[in-house]
């Protein structure tokens, strides 16, 4: 396994060493613990059931019916006077970003939710949290909106992440391709086409740095909209100039006709490289096997080798609906939800404001780590007043004041049959502190 180290703000990369700053104040013992305060959570689920990333919804709102459920076992377990309840609501995937504010919207003021567990596409992470989430105080994990741009949203702590933001991926793409994907950067170029969006345009910008400071040659980088009648001329520009290597940054609506028309242009899938949005088992059937296979990219993970996450594993698939396979950031989603009530219970308080306040710090190194199969004593220890460090099914998280997740994984897929397959893991952690 390969391991980058993130240490510094802004990004650099040197030598494929890449940086962030860390999470975590060691000197925080927690919050004040609930004691013997009755909560009723409600948990409020912004899930792609349709749209962009409507491969992802189903998976990603069955793992958050089953944190509940571990909630509310551990809840009976530890004997405490405490309720929790999830309700589902479509935010329409990156296809409406009115659709996803009107989601969170009405699980606020209709369903009563203090604690929002999405939204997934970045651009409709962003107006959900400048329109409702701050404004209304409510606290916001989303389990997959990676865009830079979130990290600076002056939100008093109330927008959150569980998947580490795209100041990670785009060096670990890049160092990938240093690697065996391409097999060194230095006279090598690669041509980028991108999604017009904040993921789309924020991860561009973070690869093209990382590629460069390593050595190698951006040349086209197209930026297309998400809604034309077909991508012929978009896809001619892609692949022009014979490219060592090509980027695609995309969702999986979209990418159903970005692909055919690159397989129009002479694309070759074998040099072409995606990022975490098109890791889904479904891209083939609605792109198309000759735009999939082949295909290699990243997306974020969980380690192979952690019992938590192996233990998460095998409660999806025995979980029912057992037709509904996993997917990229089930387990984020899992632990968003986790989180919303852990952190209801360290601030004694289902408010949401109350909530963001110790979101980070039980996330973060300096408590005694609790996995999700520890919840009735991560409970007990909260009830305490004693602060805990939360390890979740997607792996430590180590949330820092930001909200930005800097722990974790990136697992290196290749498509095989129209199967996004992993090969490869490359751990992400925060400086030792």
């Amino acid at each position: 396994m390969r391991r980058i180290r993130l240490v510094l703000l802004p990004l650099v990369v040197a030598g494929l060493s890449f940086g962030i700053a860390a999470c975590g104040d060691d000197d925080d013992d927690g919050g004040d613990g609930g004691g013997e305060t009755s909560l009723d959570l409600v948990i409020g689920d912004s899930v792609p059931l349709s749209g962009d990333l409507a491969d992802f919804g189903p998976p990603g709102e069955k793992a958050a019916d089953l944190a509940v459920e571990e909630i509310t076992a551990a809840i009976e377990e530890s004997g405490v006077d405490h309720t929790v309840e999830i309700v589902h609501e479509d935010n329409c995937g990156g296809a409406d970003q009115q659709c996803a504010v009107q989601a969170a919207r009405k699980m606020v003021e209709s369903d009563g939710a203090s604690c929002i567990t999405g939204a997934w596409a970045s651009a409709d992470t962003i107006p959900t949290a400048e329109s409702v989430a701050i404004p209304e105080e409510v606290l916001l994990i989303s389990p997959a909106s990676t865009s830079d741009e979130i990290t600076g949203l002056e939100d008093d702590g109330l927008v959150n992440r569980t998947a580490p933001p795209d100041s990670f991926q785009g060096p670990t793409l890049a160092e990938f391709l240093v690697g065996p994907g391409l097999g060194g950067a230095e006279g090598t170029t690669v041509n980028i086409g991108a999604r017009n969006d904040a993921y789309g345009t924020g991860l561009a910008d973070t690869f093209s740095a990382a590629w460069e400071e390593a050595g190698g040659t951006v040349g086209e980088e197209v930026v297309y909209d998400i809604d034309l009648p077909n991508y012929d001329t978009e896809a001619d520009q892609i692949v022009s100039g014979n490219p060592d290597g090509i980027v695609i940054i995309d969702f999986p609506e979209t990418y159903n006709k970005v692909g055919p028309a690159l397989v129009r242009a002479g694309f070759d899938p074998k040099i072409t490289f995606v990022t975490d949005g098109l890791i889904s088992g479904d891209l083939a059937a609605g792109a198309g096997a000759d735009a999939v296979n082949g295909l290699r990219g990243t997306a974020p993970g969980v380690p192979d080798d952690d019992t938590s996450s192996q233990a998460f594993d095998k409660l999806y698939t025995s979980a029912e609906p057992t037709d509904v396979e996993r997917q990229t950031f089930d387990a984020q989603n899992f632990d968003a939800a986790v989180l919303c009530y852990l952190a209801a219970v360290a601030a004694g308080s289902t408010e949401g404001a109350d909530m963001a306040a110790e979101v980070q710090s039980i996330s973060a190194p300096g408590g005694d780590p609790y996995t999700w199969e520890e919840l009735p004593e991560a409970i007990e220890a909260l009830q305490n007043g004693d602060d805990i460090d939360y390890q979740g099914a997607s792996g430590p998280i180590d949330l820092d004041e930001s909200g930005d997740a800097t722990s974790g994984v990136y697992d290196i897929y290749s498509f095989k049959g129209g199967v996004p397959e992993p090969t490869d893991e490359i751990e992400v952690v925060p400086p030792d502190s």
